[in-house]
């Protein structure tokens, strides 16, 4: 399969230095090229697991909203209570429709300047926010700012980060995180990325330095053994990080996604969904995001191209979004969204596998 691109999909401030890299797979994501792959998929797992990788990670578009009413639009947007959030705090939140349905599952970073970034997954969230804005009536300027992450992950990404930044970042909580220069670079460094074996993100906030950025932490990285890589589909199944977009469906809510405990229901603020959000928190949702040990042998490592259906005595009751071999558990794994009282029960299901029908057990993410 080829990918043609043109004027509409834009390449990164990375771009150089990831095809000097010799990326060889791209996907479009925030119409943006996001690299997939450098030609060796178990090489690039190993980095990630065992050492330390970047990733160019521009695609992840931040939506920056400042003025007057800032924190008010803010809290408007996001399915959670922000009243206590400071200044260097990130936190992890859900955007939601009206009716409670799961638009967006971004990192909000609370800036100085009463700046606030959603960090956001594969879906065009200016226009929403832009619009809400201007429906709400908050004094607020809505845009989209010339910043590009560039993620350093894996267990010895906190070794390379402290090289290149200073040992305060060993101090940074999750999702925490402080404004900085990097060799003259305007950036923001965020304990945070795509991945569960710890990491970074580097914010860069002038896309002419990109490839300067890219050849520091190559450069820093280099005593550990660092390489290229891209959010690698097998280690995010095995931890269970959800994918906006491909383990959800258009009426997915929070709670059906996994999100059910950054969901403030109870908060005095009020949000967009909220009332929605209640009602489903009060009932209990009607499907939950689960895993799955197949008996299947696949050794895929690539997003299925559709989601495939489960079922229970032949009747669909859920979909399979993603479906691996782990070389960590030695098992075929994978993430579904499936009827709530069959998770509960953990009854044995049958799954249109790419090996075909297979029987599937419940287990619980993550897997490891």
């Amino acid at each position: 399969m080829h990918l043609t691109t043109s004027p509409r999909i834009r390449k990164s401030p990375f771009y150089d230095s990831v095809v000097a890299d010799r990326a060889s797979a791209w996907t479009v994501y925030n119409k943006m090229l996001l690299p997939l792959s450098f030609g060796d998929l178990a090489a690039e797992y190993d980095r990630l697991v065992n050492g330390v990788a970047v990733w160019d990670v521009a695609a992840e578009r931040q939506v920056e909203i400042s003025g007057t009413d800032a924190h008010a639009a803010a809290q408007y947007l996001s399915a959670r209570d922000l009243s206590k959030m400071v200044e260097g705090q990130g936190k992890y939140v859900a955007m939601c429709d009206h009716d409670g349905r799961l638009l967006n599952d971004p990192v909000l970073l609370k800036l100085s300047g009463g700046r606030y970034w959603f960090s956001l997954a594969d879906h065009d969230m200016l226009l929403w926010c832009k619009a809400v804005a201007a429906e709400r009536g908050f004094d607020v300027e809505v845009s989209e700012p010339d910043v590009s992450p560039l993620a350093v992950q894996g267990p010895l990404a906190e070794d390379v980060v402290a090289d290149l930044c200073g040992d305060w970042v060993r101090d940074l909580k999750y999702f925490w995180f402080r404004e900085v220069d990097i060799a003259g670079i305007p950036a923001v460094v965020c304990r945070s990325g795509w991945s569960k074996q710890g990491g970074f993100e580097l914010f860069l906030q002038d896309g002419a330095r990109g490839n300067d950025l890219y050849g520091l932490v190559k450069e820093a990285g280099a005593p550990y053994g660092i390489g290229p890589g891209a959010p690698n589909h097998v280690e995010r199944v095995e931890s269970g990080l959800l994918s906006w977009g491909g383990d959800t469906t258009y009426d997915t809510n929070p709670f059906e996604a996994g999100m059910g405990r950054y969901v403030d229901v109870d908060c005095e603020p009020d949000y967009i969904g909220k009332a929605a959000l209640q009602r489903v928190a009060a009932d209990g949702p009607e499907r939950l995001l689960t895993g799955l040990v197949l008996d299947a042998d696949t050794r895929s490592a690539w997003p299925l191209e559709e989601r495939m259906a489960v079922r229970l005595e032949g009747e669909q009751v859920g979909t399979m979004s993603a479906v691996v071999r782990s070389p960590r558990l030695g098992r075929t794994i994978a993430i579904a969204q499936i009827r709530r009282s069959i998770v509960e029960a953990r009854t044995p299901v049958m799954v249109d596998s790419p090996a075909g029908p297979q029987r599937a057990k419940i287990h619980d993410l993550p897997f490891v």
